[in-house]
């Protein structure tokens, strides 16, 4: 990962000047810092300062210099972790269920402790300010899948959560020859019906007919899910193994598939099919037009190593449409003031039922007692935490096999565990621009915000053969020469996120592998790949590499490196159909309950996996209580 502020660009300095910030100050002494996490050098724009003096300042300014990584996160307890809680539960790196699981704990009446290895709680759902006035949501970007009564009991917009909806929420604009001098066309998708069939029919009047049956259909199916979302799988030893009293007890949990299935009703056949189908299968059926069909495809493999062409890519799809915001069917938001504003509002939920939370609290292992039940953690500075459960919000991976000893587990079960498949395509890049970028498609040439700036951009999507080139080049170890981008804009909605007349742009990239033709990534891999992406960018919007003023870039072992993502996997796994429901992570895991007896995982390697949902830490929480109370 490199981030580089672009002090070429004559405005760079016009921007520096405009913050009223302790990093101006250090900017004007020092003009060369090191960000103590991400090891990058910056350099200020402010003056030119004789470097070997400005070497001798670094150490002297690293207070100062640690503004640059400024996050928007809950404070921690200032003061040291008791000896014993009832709970505790590792951080990890990633929000899904670190401060759901434990407010719902605590409300329940279990004492607990949130341990954070990093110096800023939420893991990949973090506000970073990576250049001076610029604060990127640095991982995760959107919101839409936190569950509606998470939000409602936590009272999370009490405790400051505020989304921004986005309508429309959906552009692609096409490279292609305008016809009469008139601009490209371009594809704009919102909640208006009649406005999204006006568009489509600049490429197909027959798919703009069909398009509202479309998302009506698709509506259903998404719906369906909500059962199976807030409870845990089935019980499948407690429903087929023990005394009649406990078959019956254990049949309850069989209730959300029968939910499911009655809300399906006779469309029980078309949900098995798009859990299953390549979402080309189901999209071919029913549209005609290119750019459609990739503007919806792009649901389909979206943080997925997939094509549109491989099976299961159906259900990535339904994922990705089946959250809500304010009430509105598949919504997707911005946070205000970044992703770092749900973290903050769990993180003071929590606190207000009395959980304590610590950063920088590194979990060097779990406890595991002579009778092989988990006793609690122990730290890396040596510190050991008692408890009567332990709730692991890391990956299945880092659980098993960095943080539990390896031999309170059996063989069988560990070589399980590292078949599960962390594969990922992403490389995340967070850019800082001092102009809107000016798409061909759809021209704003006054710089001021158009409906469209709002949306997720579907870039390199004119047609579904492009995704699938883009797949197969990373599947033989290369980044993709004409990559799948997603580029979003969250503060033209969010003015809090940077100076004025500038903006924070994320790209979300597919597809790059972990390894690089066999190696690790190097700087120049970054660097090359991240100008590939930007030249692509400057086709459908020129002038834009000119805005850039910095660019912070995260490739799959970058973002498993900074966030605890195993493989750079942004769900804690794949979403892929043999890791899902009984099976995620692995079929003897599915109930959240390890083979270590008081250790549980909370994560989104657990059903219902990825996004930032909640779901995962609701269910554990539900679980551990259970257990609890029958002991």
């Amino acid at each position: 990962m490199k981030s580089l502020i672009n002090f070429h660009n004559p405005k760079t300095k016009l921007i520096y000047l405009k913050q009223k910030s302790l990093f101006d100050l250090f900017c004007t002494s020092v003009s060369v810092g090191l960000h103590k996490e991400a090891g990058l050098w910056l350099f200020s724009a402010s003056q030119t300062v004789d470097m070997a003096a400005a070497a001798a300042r670094i150490d002297r300014g690293r207070r100062s210099v640690s503004l640059l990584g400024t996050v928007t996160g809950c404070r921690a307890t200032h003061t040291a972790p008791k000896s014993r809680y009832d709970a505790l539960v590792v951080g990890g790196g990633e929000l899904r269920g670190l401060h759901c699981v434990a407010a719902y704990l605590q409300k329940g009446g279990v004492k607990t402790a949130v341990l954070e290895r990093r110096h800023v709680l939420g893991g990949a759902a973090v506000t970073e300010e990576i250049f001076p006035g610029f604060h990127f949501s640095r991982c995760s970007y959107l919101l839409s899948l936190l569950r509606p009564h998470i939000i409602r009991d936590l009272e999370l917009k009490k405790h400051g959560l505020k989304v921004y909806l986005r309508d429309p929420h959906a552009f692609t604009p096409m490279l292609e020859d305008g016809v009469r001098g008139a601009p490209p066309r371009s594809l704009i998708l919102g909640s208006d019906l009649a406005s999204n069939q006006r568009e489509i029919g600049k490429f197909s009047q027959k798919d703009a007919k069909v398009y509202p049956e479309f998302t009506a259909h698709l509506e259903k199916l998404a719906g369906a899910i909500h059962p199976l979302l807030d409870s845990s799988p089935v019980d499948i030893p407690g429903v087929t193994t023990g005394s009649l009293k406990k078959r019956l007890s254990a049949a309850k949990t069989l209730m959300p598939i029968l939910k499911c299935g009655l809300k399906l009703g006779r469309n029980v056949p078309d949900f098995y099919e798009i859990l299953t189908a390549p979402i080309t299968k189901i999209l071919f059926r029913w549209f005609e037009s290119e750019p459609l069909r990739a503007t919806l495809a792009t649901d389909g493999v979206i943080g997925a190593m997939t094509s549109p062409s491989n099976p299961g890519s159906g259900y990535v799809l339904l994922h990705h449409v089946m959250g809500e915001l304010e009430k509105e069917k598949g919504a997707w938001g911005y946070v205000e003031g970044g992703m770092g504003g749900v973290s903050q509002a769990m993180a003071r939920a929590a606190r207000s039922y009395g959980v304590d939370i610590f950063t920088e609290k590194d979990v060097e292992q779990i406890l595991v007692g002579s009778d092989g039940s988990a006793k609690g953690v122990a730290l890396k500075d040596g510190t050991e935490i008692n408890s009567k459960v332990v709730l692991s919000n890391a990956t299945p991976y880092v659980t098993f096999r960095n943080l539990t000893p390896q031999a309170a587990l059996s063989s069988e079960f560990i070589r399980a565990v590292d078949q599960i498949d962390y594969t990922s395509p992403v490389t995340k890049i967070n850019v800082a621009v001092d102009k809107l970028p000016n798409f061909l498609a759809l021209p704003t040439p006054d710089g001021k915000p158009g409906p469209h700036h709002q949306c997720s951009i579907h870039l390199n999507c004119e047609s579904v053969e492009v995704l699938e080139t883009a797949y197969k080049e990373a599947t033989n170890g290369r980044p993709s020469t004409r990559p799948m981008l997603e580029m979003t804009i969250p503060s033209v909605l969010d003015p809090t996120l940077a100076p004025p007349g500038c903006h924070v742009v994320s790209l979300f990239t597919q597809f790059t592998p972990y390894h690089v033709e066999g190696r690790e990534w190097t700087s120049q891999d970054r660097e090359a790949f991240a100008d590939t992406v930007f030249d692509w960018v400057e086709q459908y919007a020129p002038g834009f590499k000119k805005s850039v003023v910095g660019r912070d870039i995260l490739s799959p072992p970058d973002l498993e490196r900074i966030f605890g993502l195993t493989g750079g996997n942004i769900f804690h796994g794949s979403m892929s159909l043999d890791q899902l429901y009984l099976a995620r992570p692995l079929p003897s895991l599915s109930n959240y309950r390890s083979p270590i007896k008081g250790l549980y995982l909370c994560g989104s390697g657990c059903h219902p996996g990825g996004g930032v949902m909640g779901s995962p830490g609701w269910n554990a929480a539900v679980t551990v209580m259970a257990d609890l109370k029958s002991h």
